[in-house]
């Protein structure tokens, strides 16, 4: 892999007049916050202190966020911004040499060979050199040399920048505040549900995982965290997202998020600070509860589907959790009396107080479902009639009870029925079938389909 020596000093941030470049100086970091949202974006604040000049002054910004939307950039000056630009020519080997056509350029072997001479012509890793007596080297790979230049070539940069024109009344240290939108950086919660021996209460840890792929790194940063599906306008950001290898750096903090309903949605901000490196996954206590009282169900929704199993409980006080539940990815656990083990998982929606969630865990070993349309009858032509017999057939040691959930469409009645069932809305019809241990159950029901 070729290396590059550059014989050049670049400084992160300058400041410099219209008339000539000023002595490069670096911004004092004041405050930084990140909020974050669901939907791969996420909002940067960072205020700096600059020593402004009375005139037209040109700032420069460079560590952003390699996947800023720079269309939503926002300066808050005492001056005002005439001019906002973003520079995003990145140098690259590629580039270097692209610029360097016609110059001297020097490549070091590994074994400190010096080959000097003007770049002629570049094609991939092969390039062609004028040597100083006027002949030609040709090297066809160039991958086990070291390119040293004197300067990086004008237009090119090493980071992202953000350029503006300040035209300043008065000179004197300011507080510069920069927001911008950047892709690359979401979150969403991740839980653990740990069943007890008779599946009747839950522990239930949840965890934040934020995922910082921005191109950038935000440290000390004040976290907010943004649950709920915002509306956004398709776009792309202006740098193609490289290829990034995340990590895992499970934190486990007693510190907790303070949770606030916020427009219509809910946001959730770190109550200490929070460093956000670039390529990280950071892991963060959400909430704990203990005692949580669950219901397990046996579920069958026709088609001679397999049983499924699911978990069902209340978001409420009463029942042990009681706070908004951010989306995320339920993980199942329970012991088989020696050891901690996987059961299954469900992916929860939002879901605010109060409301009722149930969770797949996976489909049902001992208990079968078997369905038949045992008769048709034509009763004119928009009218006909059907009876199903479903047999459910429970294989456990304990009693159980399914819920037979039937999709009949729009115009329908049931005519008779061997169980109760409920109308569950216009379309939909519940059964609830108990079924002794090592035994069977069959439900029989006759519906009128009116086309």
């Amino acid at each position: 892999m070729l290396k590059i020596t550059q014989l050049f000093l670049l400084g992160t941030l300058l400041i410099q007049t219209e008339l000539g470049a000023l002595q490069a100086q670096d911004l004092e970091r004041k405050s930084l916050a990140v909020t974050v949202y669901n939907a791969n974006f996420g909002i940067v604040k960072d205020v700096r202190e600059a020593q402004m000049k009375s005139g037209i002054s040109e700032i420069r910004l460079t560590d952003v966020a390699a996947q800023i939307d720079p269309t939503s950039v926002l300066v808050k000056s005492q001056g005002s911004i005439i001019e906002q630009n973003f520079r995003y020519d990145l140098a690259s080997l590629s580039k270097i040499l692209e610029r360097y056509i016609e110059k001297e350029i020097r490549l070091i072997g590994e074994d400190k060979e010096l080959l000097e001479g003007t770049l002629l012509s570049v094609q991939g890793n092969s390039v062609v050199l004028r040597k100083k007596d006027g002949g030609l080297l040709l090297i066809p790979s160039i991958d086990d040399y070291r390119l040293s230049v004197e300067a990086l070539p004008d237009g090119l940069i090493t980071k992202p920048t953000l350029v503006w024109l300040v035209n300043s009344k008065k000179s004197g240290k300011e507080n510069l505040e920069v927001s911008y939108k950047t892709y690359g950086i979401r979150w969403h919660a991740e839980y653990v549900a740990l069943l007890n021996p008779n599946d009747e209460q839950m522990e239930l840890k949840a965890w934040v995982s934020v995922e910082n792929n921005s191109g950038a790194s935000y440290p000390n940063a004040k976290l907010k965290l943004v649950a709920g599906d915002v509306n956004q306008v398709s776009t792309q950001p202006v740098l193609a997202k490289a290829e990034r290898a995340t990590f895992g750096a499970a934190v486990a903090d007693e510190a907790q998020f303070q949770e606030n309903s916020f427009f219509e949605y809910h946001i959730y901000t770190l109550e200490r600070p929070a460093t956000l490196m670039e390529n990280e996954v950071k892991q963060i206590s959400l909430f704990e509860a203990d005692g949580v009282r669950v219901k397990k169900k046996y579920l069958y929704r026709g088609g001679n589907s397999k049983v499924s199993v699911a978990i069902e409980f209340q978001n409420d006080k009463s029942s042990g959790l009681g706070q908004p539940m951010p989306k995320g990815t339920v993980r199942v656990m329970k012991s088989d009396g020696q050891s901690l083990e996987f059961i299954g998982e469900d992916e929860l929606d939002h879901t605010p107080l109060k409301e009722k969630v149930n969770l797949k865990i996976g489909d049902a070993f001992d208990v079968v479902a078997e369905e038949v349309r045992e008769n048709y009858k034509r009763i004119s032509q928009s009218v006909n009639e059907q009876t199903y017999k479903v047999t459910l057939k429970n294989r456990k040691k304990e009693n159980i009870s399914v819920e037979v959930e039937r999709y009949l469409g729009l115009n329908w009645e049931i005519l008779d029925s061997s169980l109760k069932y409920e109308k569950k809305d216009a379309s939909r019809v519940v059964f609830d079938v108990p079924v002794k241990s090592d035994s069977e159950t069959v439900l029989k029901f006759t519906v009128r389909y009116v086309n």
